[in-house]
């Protein structure tokens, strides 16, 4: 079939798999490009299907030669129907890892449920023995907890007051006021039940339990905190309440590995186009500043970029992994460069409709967009017929 993309507000519902192929073949060849990385060779990636957990498994396949089991929960084509993009991703990957002699395994299923937790768990004790690197990025909106059975749903909202403030859309290009409500009832509970740490660290007591933790593993999460301009709606919102969770429980869950030398941090990272972000009102419109700004300076990166740079330069340097007063890795640092903030905020106020094109990377983000479901991607052939049904080797 000819794919082409459809969109339905802020969501693409299809996406194409030569473009996803492609996709995944840039970012191995980029770490490909960057020398080896002395870093985990037994890695469990929960999330691993597109952006930060993509970019982790493929860094450590073919960063760290690693043996790499992903997790994630990924729609699978059918005749006439794309699969979702994670879909296509895990299959790029899996089929490039293999013809490179690695081994690679994935499971589809809710990474929150009790069942894909013990399947993965049966999975590495019969292939790998144990993991000692532990990616946890999982991006869900919904949460049916395991033991209570209750189905928890995370709102992106402040707390106390409306947060009113510029936001773009992204397809159109116009640039508009927006307000949004404060949070109330349990949207602070849910959404800390939804994106804290509790599942992070059920992870890592079930593996601990199993003895399927090497000495000395270390699992890490991923956080944002970005700037003043959007930490009403996010940082100091519902979601943030969140990344705070998940800060708190790293340090938790390294004490509970103690007794094996383990470690968990949170990595912060650079604001990125993703599925996520790109329906976060005030968010859009921040990144394509910054891209602007970023790629002047030179020092504009995207998922994979960054997780090769945390990689090779903060975990396993060999040396103490580096962190803030708060415990944080900041991959971010780039991004938060007082000079660079001080100019987003001075675009921030000059930015409307008109010169939005002139000032600000929308087409960067556009482009970044499309790309995450494959679209727009150098190199591939739209207009050719393309098989939709792909499988996941290890899954058929």
């Amino acid at each position: 079939m000819i794919i082409e993309p459809r969109m339905r507000g802020f969501i693409c519902t299809t996406s194409h798999p030569k473009g996803c192929e492609q996709n995944v073949k840039n970012q191995i060849e980029y770490i490909k490009s960057k020398g080896a990385i002395e870093g985990a060779k037994k890695v469990l990636v929960i999330g691993a299907s597109t952006g930060f957990g993509l970019a982790s498994r493929i860094t450590s396949a073919f960063g760290s030669n690693a043996a790499t089991i992903g997790v994630f929960f990924e729609k699978a084509p059918s005749e006439g129907k794309t699969a979702s993009p994670g879909w296509y991703n895990s299959a790029a990957f899996e089929h490039e890892a293999h013809n490179a002699g690695l081994y690679a395994k994935s499971i589809n299923g809710d990474a929150f449920s009790n069942e894909i937790k013990q399947q993965t768990l049966d999975l590495i004790k019969a292939d790998l023995g144990q993991v000692d690197l532990i990616i946890y990025s999982l991006a869900s909106p919904v949460r049916m907890h395991p033991v209570t059975g209750v189905l928890h749903r995370s709102t992106l909202k402040p707390i106390g007051s409306t947060f009113t403030n510029k936001t773009v859309d992204f397809h159109s290009g116009k640039v508009s006021e927006i307000s949004i409500e404060p949070c109330s009832g349990d949207d602070i509970e849910n959404t800390v039940a939804v994106m804290g740490g509790e599942d992070w660290a059920m992870w890592i007591d079930a593996l601990k339990a199993q003895n399927l933790l090497a000495p000395g593993a270390t699992t890490v999460a991923y956080s944002y905190i970005g700037p003043s301009l959007t930490e009403a709606v996010y940082r100091k919102g519902t979601i943030g309440r969140a990344k705070d969770h998940l800060e708190a429980t790293a340090f938790a869950i390294t004490d509970s590995l103690a007794a094996i030398d383990g470690k968990a941090f949170v990595s912060v990272n650079k604001a990125l186009v993703t599925q996520a972000s790109s329906a976060i009102p005030v968010i859009p419109l921040y990144i394509s500043l910054l891209y602007r700004i970023m790629k002047e300076e030179g020092i504009h990166e995207g998922c994979i970029e960054q997780i090769q740079r945390l990689y090779q330069e903060r975990l396993f340097t060999g040396n103490e992994v580096p962190v803030d007063e708060k415990g944080r890795i900041r991959i971010d640092d780039l991004e938060m460069r007082p000079d660079v903030q001080e100019k987003v905020a001075k675009l921030w106020v000059e930015a409307v409709t008109e010169n939005l094109a002139e000032i600000g990377d929308l087409e960067g983000y556009r482009k970044d967009f499309y790309n995450l479901f494959g679209f727009d991607v150098d190199g591939v052939d739209y207009k050719a017929e393309t098989n939709e049904v792909v499988n996941i080797e290890s899954i058929g």
